[in-house]
């Protein structure tokens, strides 16, 4: 016989919808200057040559790559991009929670 293990202290705290919500927008935000992080490594720039080429400074860079950093435009996003040979792509993929039904026309 199978034992099943108990919730575990995270999968009380998800069970929250408001903290849910706050931790999946602090995941996104990881993500994101992840992405940012392992973009300018891939291109072999520093965040000082980064900066340079987006005519910015070093501690912008910091604060793009910055897990606490929540005020990205598509505009940044897109300099960023290019500065390190790149093409900006969004991908919205749908919430299995709140699926929105098709509509036909």
């Amino acid at each position: 016989m199978r034992k099943t293990k108990g919730k575990t202290y995270m999968d009380r705290l998800m069970a929250n919808a408001k903290f849910r919500k706050l931790f999946e927008q602090e995941y996104q935000n990881l993500l994101i200057s992840e992405q940012i992080a392992k973009l300018r490594y891939q291109a072999g720039l520093t965040q000082e040559a980064l900066a340079k080429k987006m005519i910015t400074t070093k501690s912008t860079i910091s604060r793009y790559e910055s897990a606490d950093y929540q005020n990205y435009t598509i505009g940044t996003l897109r300099k960023i991009a290019r500065a390190c040979g790149a093409h900006l792509q969004i991908l919205f993929t749908p919430d299995n929670k709140h699926h929105v039904a098709k509509r036909t026309v």
